[in-house]
């Protein structure tokens, strides 16, 4: 099968067809690193690292940029005189960093920062003064606009007319022809920090937050490119301008354009600015990473995704089974078994993922497998259940679970937890030893009623938490 991804300026499910089928390439719009991240940034940057790892599957290679934009009005407003903005960006990077490894998400090919490619903006600024698509502001402001009227293509990634948008914001509009036009070059203001300033041919200052998508992209990816990724809330204005400066300037720019759903939080969009997020660093360090991937993949990656608590324990309720099959089967099949045989991904898991990255039908296959694996045990088809194990351990793969056989926090805590039970275990042998079936049953129900299945093989006795 094709794979199909939804283009949101096409508006429809498209085949993807690739600039060069051996090196796919991807841009995903990153951080602004004026604080630290909430779990909506995470399940974003997840998105597209679902995205990418099936297109690894697919094609073997993938170039992917993920920028980080450390230069920025919010920058500078957060910074202080004991942490300059520079200082203040490089330690929420930091955090955006150990957050998207805590839960698995590959790092980019390439990961630049603006402030290492403002000589790259300003040749596109450059460009498009030339062209007649741009022009300095006429007040001495040392501001750069890009003059929207001049692009009949203005508003084609949003469907909008120039008529009917909001005046942009981003800048003092004395300057403007129109109050649609947005900032390329911002001139250096008294009040701002004297180091966030670099020279220009159109007076000191630092580039508007849209130039630097498309330098960098062009930079690092060259004038055209496969991908174009990033949640849904950047579609307008900063897509529709990233689109319009390059387009332009004479670059075929993005091939497709793909964008994540948003997290919300009683239906309204997760967001710092409205004080409804929730820290990923809290999230991380109440649940297992593993089960925060699970919970933020679980739901397709263009929808919505309303997190409550139930989000998170159904998510660890969903690996625990998992977890339980993979831990049975190699408990269960014989030591001779090939575990190192590779196994193909079963059919219906790949369809799923190549119609738009169908993450929840393709977890409905795994859960199918998983059940499939266990019915397997149960029945003591040793092939049947290699076979679902090396399968399931093939898509867990694919979805980035690399250490799903082993839960990943509470490591001192699982261990003492195994501890008691394994105690009570060698107490309910002696008992039954004992001929003592009233005590036996207590400590067997104990343990029940502490939602712990005990399973009585030859090899032993094993525990798990029911799931």
């Amino acid at each position: 099968m094709t794979l199909r991804l939804y283009d949101t300026r096409a508006q429809q499910l498209r085949d993807f067809v690739p600039l060069d089928p051996e090196n796919i390439t991807m841009y995903v719009c990153g951080a602004t690193v004026q604080s630290g991240p909430h779990i909506g940034h995470v399940r974003a940057a997840l998105s597209f690292d679902l995205l990418r790892r099936w297109l690894t599957h697919r094609y073997g290679r993938v170039t992917f940029v993920r920028n980080v934009t450390d230069i920025d009005d919010k920058v500078l407003v957060n910074a202080t005189d004991v942490e300059p903005w520079w200082a203040l960006a490089y330690r929420m990077e930091q955090e955006f960093t150990a957050a998207y490894a805590g839960i698995g998400i590959l790092s980019p090919t390439y990961e630049p920062r603006a402030t290492a490619s403002v000589p790259q903006m300003q040749e596109l600024i450059a460009i498009l003064i030339e062209r007649g698509h741009a022009y300095p502001a006429p007040d001495g402001s040392g501001d750069v606009y890009f003059d929207v009227r001049s692009w009949t293509e203005y508003g084609s990634l949003t469907n909008q007319s120039v008529d009917a948008m909001e005046a942009a914001e981003d800048a003092d509009p004395r300057g403007k022809r129109n109050p649609q036009d947005f900032a390329l070059w911002k001139g250096a203001k008294p009040d701002e920090q004297a180091d966030a300033v670099w020279q220009s041919p159109w007076g000191a200052g630092r580039p508007g937050w849209h130039i630097e998508c498309s330098a960098m992209s062009k930079r690092y990816l060259g004038s055209e490119f496969d991908i174009h990724g990033g949640g849904l809330d950047l579609r307008f204005p900063h897509h529709e301008n990233e689109l319009a400066q390059s387009t332009a300037a004479g670059d075929g720019f993005a091939r497709y354009w793909v964008h994540n759903g948003l997290v919300t939080v009683g239906g309204q969009k997760m967001s710092k600015s409205l004080g409804n997020f929730t820290l990923a660093s809290d999230v991380l360090s109440e649940w297992d990473p593993q089960v925060v991937r699970y919970a933020l993949a679980a739901a397709h990656y263009r929808s919505s995704l309303d997190l409550s608590e139930s989000s998170w324990t159904e998510a660890e309720a969903a690996l625990g089974r998992i977890r339980t099959f993979v831990e049975r089967a190699e408990r269960m099949l014989p030591k001779t078994f090939g575990w190192g045989e590779r196994t193909s991904l079963p059919e219906a898991f790949a369809t799923a993922m190549d119609d738009d990255l169908g993450i929840p039908q393709a977890l409905g296959v795994l859960h199918d497998t998983v059940r499939a694996g266990n019915a397997a045990l149960d029945a003591g088809d040793a092939d049947g259940a290699g076979t679902a194990r090396s399968e399931v351990l093939a898509m867990l793969d694919v979805l980035g679970f690399e250490r799903v056989g082993v839960a990943s926090t509470g490591d001192a805590q699982a261990s003492a937890l195994d501890a008691l039970v394994q105690t009570m275990i060698t107490q309910r042998a002696q008992a039954r030893a004992d001929k003592d079936w009233a005590a036996a049953d207590r400590i067997r129900d104990a343990i029940a009623a502490a939602g712990i299945t005990l399973e009585d093989t030859p090899a032993g006795t094993h525990w798990s938490i029911d799931g």
